[in-house]
């Protein structure tokens, strides 16, 4: 390892550059652009991946939704167009029957009037179990969310949004434990949480679901259902199964695709995360790709090097340098020049990344969420161009060693 120390090499690798100073600085370039891009290309991947993630957030991505709509054919006696009315009784009878179910939350909504004090807004308010909270994670700043004594109890209790808060409530007050009026109804407070950045469902207060059903007379429909399923189940299965159960309950044609509505989530996230896949794959061929045609320019670079100073060459093998000294003089300056390319790649794409993520990524509409590319892939990256620059390298000292000292001294 001596000769990494070695004045003398440092030298010849310097004087070697510098006669070819265009040449050189054109294969860098080459070089460069191939990390640089791959750099840039994996970090604007992630953050679209990240992105994504964050659109999903808090919610469960293998999950489906499930309301009734009107249907477009007769049957059973009964005409096209009639409204199919979803039942709290469903929720057993797809529980039972659709495999690969995990939780399964049966929802009702409304609008109303809330007031406090001498506040007033109308916001949506939903009659919700405690499931719910599994299904979306609610980030609470205060209290608590729905709990099952409050399902069994009837309990006239809310969780309320920030932007409530913020419409009823003075600056800094806490609120739990306050009344609101709900259509003409008196609630107490019993949670706080902030607004969702990701999925909305119009989730303004929630109250318990049996108090919902009691004070709007619901009795048992519902308004529509979430369903999520094992990380092993199949979610677009799951949704077919559970409206082909939910048809032969309320008597509506099997082929019948308008009576029952449904956004399948999990179905959108795995075409989303295919996509992202599939962009990765391309963004490391076209990166590696680049790179190689790259390091295939400092192998040309070198070759016509090596024809340059074949006298050189010569006169130094006659004088007793030993083959491999002439080889590893030709593979350091190959290493050399692909080190120092991969290194302005790696910091000029790390810079683009964050000038990417200080235009784009900032905001509720960012394009990208923090583009950015891990160390791990960083280093095996350079690894990777620093073997490719030792093989590459190989070529030309061995073309160096191949000349015969007396042949390379009549070399004009």
């Amino acid at each position: 390892m001596n000769f990494l120390f070695d004045k003398d090499t440092w030298q010849e690798i310097y004087s070697s550059i510098r006669k070819n100073k265009t040449r050189t600085g054109i294969t860098i370039i080459g070089v460069m652009w191939g990390i640089f891009l791959l750099v840039v290309l994996l970090g604007a991947a992630k953050g679209v991946e990240n992105n994504f993630n964050k659109l999903f957030g808090d919610f469960a991505t293998n999950s489906v939704f499930i309301w009734g709509q009107e249907t477009s054919k007769p049957f059973k006696g009964f005409q096209e167009g009639k409204q199919v009315a979803l039942k709290i009784d469903d929720i057993d009878k797809i529980k039972n029957e659709v495999k690969g179910i995990d939780l399964i939350a049966p929802r009702s909504q409304a609008g109303g009037l809330v007031v406090r004090k001498f506040q007033s807004g109308n916001f949506n308010i939903s009659g919700d179990f405690p499931v719910l909270d599994k299904i979306q994670n609610k980030d609470l700043i205060y209290g608590r969310f729905i709990n099952d004594n409050d399902i069994n109890e009837k309990k006239k209790v809310c969780v309320i949004e920030e932007e409530v808060y913020k419409q009823l409530f003075e600056k800094d007050e806490y609120p739990i434990g306050e009344l609101i009026s709900i259509n003409g109804i008196n609630y107490s407070v019993v949670g706080l949480f902030k607004e969702s950045q990701t999925i909305r469902l119009g989730d303004n207060i929630h109250i318990p679901f049996t108090t919902f059903q009691q004070v709007y007379n619901r009795g048992n429909n519902i308004s529509w259902m979430i369903i999520t399923g094992s990380p092993e189940s199949s979610i677009v299965q799951i949704e077919k199964d559970a409206k082909l159960i939910l048809k032969n309950l309320h008597k509506v044609h099997p082929e019948d695709k308008r009576a029952l509505g449904g956004i399948n989530l999990g179905d959108m996230f795995k075409k989303v995360t295919g996509f992202l896949t599939g962009m990765q794959f391309l963004t490391w061929f076209v990166g590696i790709a680049t790179l190689i045609a790259g390091v295939f320019a400092i192998g040309n670079i070198l070759l016509i090097t090596v024809k340059e100073r074949t006298k050189e060459i010569g006169i130094r093998r006659a004088l007793g340098a030993k083959p491999w000294e002439v080889k590893r003089q030709i593979i350091l300056e190959s290493v050399f020049l692909t080190s120092i390319a991969g290194a302005l790649g790696i910091i000029f794409g790390g810079l683009v990344l964050m000038l990417i993520d200080a235009t784009l990524g900032k905001g509720p509409q960012a394009a990208l969420t923090n583009p950015t590319v891990d160390i791990p892939v960083v280093l095996i990256a350079a690894v990777t161009l620093v073997f490719l620059g030792t093989l590459i390298g190989l070529i030309p000292a061995q073309t160096a060693v191949s000349i015969r000292p007396i042949e390379a001294l009549r070399e004009e």
